[in-house]
């Protein structure tokens, strides 16, 4: 479920991230506990985070997917967070610099667009827990509360 329609992501990315987070945090490393029991799985860790981050679903909605309780699923995304953040974040969560800015604009220049940075695309997301005082402000499509993200990425997806 996970590679095929669960999250639509390749094998080989989730094992990378797999690895790049047990190797910085030993939370997710897989350990014995004092009745010499094993914790919960590495895979099954991320398997949550994910699947809370990608279904937009309470944690206790994890119980029946991955069996974990609501409170372990709670610090087990908080971990997930604060490690991406510190892995991946000095390269993907940065604002440009002047050095990135010069060199989106040229690689622009040359696709016939001169001042554009990137470029904008908007979807309406399905917004399931709205308060029932704001749905009318945020009716949708489909006369469901939604909310507009907006994504700006470069030619090379730095979004």
């Amino acid at each position: 479920m996970i590679f095929g329609g669960g999250f639509r992501m390749m094998r080989e990315l989730f094992e990378s991230i797999l690895n790049a987070i047990v190797n910085h945090d030993h939370y997710f490393a897989r350990k014995i506990d004092v009745v010499s029991r094993q914790n919960l799985s590495p895979h099954k860790k991320l398997t949550s985070a994910f699947w809370m981050l990608t279904n937009g679903c309470s944690a206790n909605s994890t119980d029946e997917y991955c069996r974990l309780a609501e409170s372990t699923a709670i610090e087990n995304l908080k971990h997930f967070c604060q490690v991406i953040q510190a892995i991946y974040g000095a390269t993907y969560l940065c604002k440009p610099n002047r050095e990135d800015l010069k060199k989106l604009l040229r690689k622009a220049d040359k696709r016939g667009f001169p001042v554009m940075i990137g470029s904008l695309d908007c979807m309406h997301w399905e917004w399931k827990n709205c308060p029932i005082a704001w749905a009318g402000q945020f009716k949708g499509h489909h006369n469901k509360p939604t909310i507009v993200l907006e994504a700006m990425a470069s030619y090379d997806t730095w979004i």
